[in-house]
């Protein structure tokens, strides 16, 4: 518990100290993100702060995951751990370099399939199982690597969409990793506890310059960079699930004494997959939803709009703080809800979080669409 509380400290304080220096650089050189009338902020904004949160988390997960976790090997190379930190060096470059000067989305989407594939291929982190859903348990070999490629595209590009707000996308990043990085350290998993306490320092440090009014931006670096370790962590929970399916917590000293309660027993077993789910909600919902909606319109999934989740609640009148906090807000009661509702399979899971997501994001619509109506029979 203490090794993976340094890290976190570590972390924070690397990227805490990194952002200023990385703010006037970005400024002298003019690095700056550009307003115009797809975007939410009015002013000139440096977009590099993806290179604090990289330098954090690297410096923090190399340093503490292998000495501290493997003391009498200090020597030997954890494989799985070198194949996480190549794959997140490769999502670095490619995200530096569009923050710079725009890469392709072809390059870009290349570049995202290398690092998938050292996560799949090289470490191999992969689903699989099924857990039943669709009535699919165990899966082939082959269709395991392409299931999880895919996943993992769709994790980082899903997470690199909601960062478009101040605070947006660092809260949520630190929700979900903490969140993953408590159940992995429960689960015996301390590596992937550490990455995810990692993530959770660098973005909590990153939040203080982020939040509205932003300081900088974490950028493609930051978003890129996080999403690849949002799917390992939700890869690695699922699947530790799957194949440990029975989590034990035992209780201190203090609360055993106190309300008798010595240790709990539960098995996500068969509900993992949608929990990993409730877990990403907000990135994963509002993308389907978007490029539902872009689909249903004709146009291009790709194509940029103001038709994500965060721009509804700006026009309902929310400063970036409050919707920020809204989201952040669901994206808690869902966790809870997962963890609450763990018992059910994870296809009946699935149906009731995206059942309740399509209600709760029609909200901000049906207001709008009600002030608006009003605002014309008021002039009539």
């Amino acid at each position: 518990m203490i090794k993976v509380i340094l890290t976190l400290l570590t972390s924070f304080t690397v990227t805490f100290v990194a952002i200023p220096s990385i703010i006037k650089v970005a400024l002298m050189k003019h690095l700056y993100d550009e307003p115009d009338e797809r975007k939410s902020h009015d002013s000139k904004i440096p977009t590099l702060g993806g290179v604090a949160l990289f330098a954090g988390i690297i410096f923090s997960f190399s340093f503490w995951s292998e000495i501290s976790f493997y003391p009498f090997k200090q020597y030997a190379i954890y494989p799985n751990t070198l194949c996480i930190i190549s794959s997140l060096i490769v999502m670095f470059f490619i995200g530096l370099k569009d923050d710079i000067v725009e890469l392709s989305p072809v390059k870009k989407f290349i570049g995202q399939l290398v690092a998938a594939g050292i996560i799949v291929f090289f470490a191999d982190y992969r689903l699989t199982n099924m857990v039943g859903i669709l009535g699919i348990y165990e899966i082939p070999y082959n269709v395991s690597c392409i299931l999880t490629m895919f996943t993992i595209l769709v994790i980082i590009n899903a997470y690199n969409l909601i960062d478009g707000i101040d605070g947006l996308a660092a809260g949520i990043g630190i929700i979900v990793s903490t969140g993953f990085g408590i159940i992995l350290f429960m689960l015996n998993n301390p590596v992937l506890a550490c990455l995810s306490f990692a993530l959770s320092g660098a973005l909590l440090a990153f939040l203080w310059f982020n939040l509205s009014p932003a300081k900088i931006f974490m950028g493609d670096t930051g978003s890129l960079v996080v999403g690849l370790i949002l799917s390992i962590l939700a890869i690695t929970f699922i699947e530790t699930n799957i194949n440990n399916p029975l989590v034990s917590v035992q209780f201190s000293d203090f609360i055993q004494t106190h309300l008798h309660i010595t240790r709990i027993n539960f098995d996500l077993s068969t509900s993992a997959p949608a929990i990993a789910v409730g877990f990403l909600i907000i990135p994963l919902f509002d993308t389907l939803r978007v490029f539902t909606l872009r689909a249903i319109r004709g146009k291009s999934p790709f194509l940029p709009d103001r038709n994500h989740i965060h721009h509804k609640l700006l026009e309902l009148g929310l400063n970036h703080k409050k919707a920020s906090f809204v989201l952040y807000s669901v994206n808690i009661f869902f966790m809870i809800l997962a963890l609450t509702l763990r018992k059910l399979h994870s296809g009946q899971l699935l149906l009731i979080f995206f059942g309740l997501a399509m209600i709760l994001s029609q909200i901000p619509s049906i207001i709008i669409n009600y002030r608006a109506k009003k605002s014309k029979g008021s002039i009539v």
